[in-house]
């Protein structure tokens, strides 16, 4: 005689769950990091300007708005994979501001690549049943093609910021030395 597993609820509920936990863990955080700049605009327009950026308001008004829409679409799940996108992009501009001052693999896991890692990892798996985009959207799917050309974009988007407003490799695999 042989015997069955009981199951109880779906065999997604784990992995929905797992999504849920994911998507607020990154959205509350990405938004909080948009917050913290909103509470103190100028400091952080000023923090951009004593590091040289080129137009350094404009600079800090594009990350400010890009944590806190993506952060909140995140925590929502509205439009997840695009969050992803705009999140993983504006985490990468800040992982390259921490390890720009220094040698490349002196620092490379701070906060700021997590969660980019964890903004690229919702890009893949979508935002799981408990999000808006399940209820109003269904279940869409985007392709694998899509997807990684999101995660393309987050990085072309990156690397173009850096350059053109702040126009320095951000990777140095030793210390920079002061001018």
């Amino acid at each position: 005689m042989t015997e069955t597993p009981i199951r109880i609820g779906s065999t997604t509920d784990g992995i929905d769950l797992g999504l849920l936990i994911l998507r607020l863990g990154i959205g509350a955080a990405v938004l909080q990091a948009g917050l913290i700049k909103v509470a103190d605009f100028s400091m952080t327009a000023q923090f951009m300007a004593d590091a040289d950026w080129r137009v350094p308001t404009f600079a800090a008004l594009m990350v400010t708005a890009t944590e806190i829409l993506s952060g909140l679409a995140l925590l929502l799940g509205v439009l997840t994979p695009l969050a992803g996108c705009a999140a993983l992009g504006a985490m990468l501009c800040a992982w390259a501001v921490n390890v720009s001052g220094a040698a490349f693999w002196s620092e490379p896991f701070n906060v700021p690549f997590l969660l980019g890692l964890g903004a690229a990892t919702l890009i893949f798996t979508g935002p799981g049943r408990y999000s808006i985009d399940s209820r109003v959207l269904g279940r869409v799917t985007w392709s694998l093609r899509v997807k990684v050309l999101l995660v393309v974009l987050a990085l072309a988007v990156a690397a173009a910021t850096w350059v053109a407003l702040y126009g320095v490799n951000p990777i140095h695999f030793t210390a920079p030395q002061p001018q």
